[in-house]
This record gives structure tokens, C-alpha cells and sequence, in this order.
């Protein structure tokens, strides 16, 4: 199915609410110069006004439309990485709407890498100003699984949203790497694909990553968040079995997300297997947990991940599922 850009564009520009595709998760989109518009998204997801959303453009040369004070490393990591899946946090332009911010004086901002996201952004900005921007944070009920395809948006959303972009499954699978340059140093707010590493090579240096007060609030911050409505638990590899099997003696049936351990023949529990390297455990990871979610059974048991600086990223998610989903 072809994109509806014109509609899509129309639907914008008169205030209502767009779902796009973008690399990392789908968005739930409304233009970000326009507060009743902005306001609506924070309906739809039944998120806090406070909550900061990320603005997305067509291109860099939009920035300094939005941001005041753009310092050099902030250029050098958008000429690096952009279009891709890092959002960087700068100082914002006194006119940007508090409804964007969150009443920060800072704004998240993002040239998403995703072929269908870029070209609606380019389509908006066409008819709504060359420096447009839509605010999108991810589609699905505030505090729940983000959706990867269209069929999750529906799933979450349904009619609060005039249009879905369906621009199939999102490469990436979790949200963009968040990276702090309103300050001195520049620091890691939220791990995402772009890793430390990725970041620390244009750097030349190691940075802080950070979740702390005092450090401005950004998207998917919260302990709890991204979670499924079924209990999660995270358990050692090593006790898996164990686990399970005590379950399986309480009569209760779990659903097992693992990337090593393999089916023990006879359980009845439901599994899924993903990937052991973590780009791959990414990709499918919230497809899984939405799975999970409908197949009917009492707990997720999800094999704990290895603890490297690479697997950072989708810990980091697991552990604010755990803590949504009233796990332990």
C-alpha cells in the first residue's frame, strides 16, 4: 500500500493527529508549532503534560530554527549520525511551545531514518514553513509496549488517531539513543542503537550516562514504562529451568522470552526465542512482549541479558517493563 502523504499532510496541517513509521518506532504525530494540536497526543496516549516530546525534522538545516545556542559537538553528532536514531537535547528557541517541552527551556530534536518518515516530513514542511517540525513520541498508550508496525498502532490506538502511515515493521525496534547538548558535557540520557561506543568515537573521550535530577526530562525517563499488562519477571539464565518448573508446579503457565536458553521438552509454557546478539533481540523485542501479552498466560519470564555495555540499550527497556508491568 502506498503512503497517503497528501492526506497525511492535510490531516497535519489542520490540527489532527498523523501515525508515521520511523526506523526506531512508529510516532504518533501532530505539528509541533501548533499547542491544540500537540495537546492531543497527550489525550491520545493519556501521557503527563509535563512529559517533554521529541520534534522531528526533515533536516538539520531546520535546527536552528528550533534551538538556540547549538553548540559545535551538537553539529558534529548530526552530521555523523543523522538521519538515524539519536535525539539530541539543546537549548530551545523562546517561541517553541512549553506544550513541546514540557515548560523546559531545552527541546529534544531528530532527523528520523526511516524513508516514509522522511518524506511526509518533507512534504509537511513543503506547505507548512521549510523549518517545520511534527512532535511524535511513540504511538501506543502512555507507560505500554511501543508499536513496531502499523497493526500495533491500531491495536493501541484505534480511532484517537485520523491516519496511520503504514511503512511496515521498524527496522531498529526501540527507541532512539538520547543524548544531552544544552550543558558543559554532553551526556547519554537514554541508550538506544547508537551505542556509547558510537558516540565515544567522535567524542575521542568516554561519556557519562545519566538519569539523575536535575538533568532534563526526556522521553521514556520514567522507571516504569514500556511495559506489557501481563507481570514480567527477569530471571538468571542459569535458574531458568528452575524457575519454570516451580511455576509449573503452582499450575500456573508462563510466557518465556529467552536468547539462550532453548525449550525443555514437555513444559507448557509458551516461548519465544529471540536473537543473542542485541541488535537482534532489539529489532523483535516489543513484538515479543506484545505476543506475550495475548497468549493467555500468568508471568513473562524473560532470561536476564548479558551485562555489557552493549546490551545496555535493551536492558534498559526491560528493566522499565518490569517495573510497568508490577513485576519484580
Amino acid at each position: 500500500m502506498t503512503p497517503d502523504f497528501d492526506r497525511a499532510v492535510e490531516l497535519l496541517r489542520a490540527g489532527e493527529l498523523v501515525a508515521f513509521p520511523t526506523e526506531t518506532v512508529y510516532g504518533l504525530g501532530a505539528d509541533a508549532s501548533n499547542p491544540a494540536a500537540v495537546a492531543k497526543i497527550f489525550a491520545a496516549k493519556g501521557r503527563p503534560a509535563d512529559h517533554p516530546l521529541i520534534v522531528h525534522l526533515a533536516g538539520h538545516d531546520a535546527v536552528d530554527h528550533w534551538a538556540d545556542q547549538v553548540p559545535a559537538v551538537a553539529w558534529e553528532l548530526m552530521e555523523t549520525f543523522w538521519p538515524g536514531p539519536l535525539t539530541l537535547i539543546l537549548k530551545k528557541q523562546a517561541w517553541v511551545p512549553d506544550a513541546v517541552t514540557g515548560g523546559q527551556d531545552t527541546v529534544g530534536l531528530r532527523v528520523p531514518g526511516h524513508p516514509v518518515a522522511l518524506e511526509l516530513l518533507r512534504r509537511f514542511a513543503t506547505v507548512a514553513g521549510e523549518h517545520a517540525g511534527i512532535a511524535a513520541p511513540s504511538a501506543n498508550r502512555f507507560g505500554r509496549i511501543s508499536p513496531t508496525t502499523a497493526a500495533h498502532v491500531r491495536e493501541e490506538l484505534g480511532d484517537r488517531v485520523s491516519l496511520i502511515l503504514d511503512g511496515g515493521p521498524c527496522a531498529v525496534g526501540i527507541e532512539s539513543t538520547i543524548v544531552d547538548c544544552s550543558g558543559g558535557e554532553p551526556l547519554v540520557l537514554r541508550p538506544g542503537h547508537i551505542s556509547p561506543a558510537h558516540l565515544e568515537a567522535v567524542f575521542g573521550r568516554r561519556l557519562r550516562i545519566l538519569m539523575a535530577a536535575g538533568a532534563p526530562r526526556v522521553s521514556g525517563s520514567l522507571a516504569a514504562h514500556y511495559a506489557p499488562q501481563t507481570p514480567m519477571r527477569l530471571v538468571a539464565g542459569e535458574r531458568l529451568l528452575d524457575f519454570l518448573n516451580a511455576q509449573r508446579h503452582k499450575g500456573d503457565r508462563c510466557g518465556v522470552i529467552a536468547h539462550s536458553q532453548p525449550p525443555q521438552a514437555g513444559m507448557p509454557h509458551v516461548w519465544k526465542l529471540l536473537a543473542a546478539d542485541p541488535v537482534g533481540y532489539a529489532h523483535d523485542l516489543y513484538a515479543a512482549l506484545r505476543e506475550m501479552d495475548h497468549a493467555g498466560v500468568a508471568l513473562i519470564a524473560v532470561e536476564a541479558l548479558p551485562e555489557t555495555a552493549e546490551w545496555a540499550a535493551v536492558a534498559d527497556r526491560l528493566r522499565r517493563a518490569v517495573t510497568g508491568s508490577g513485576g519484580a
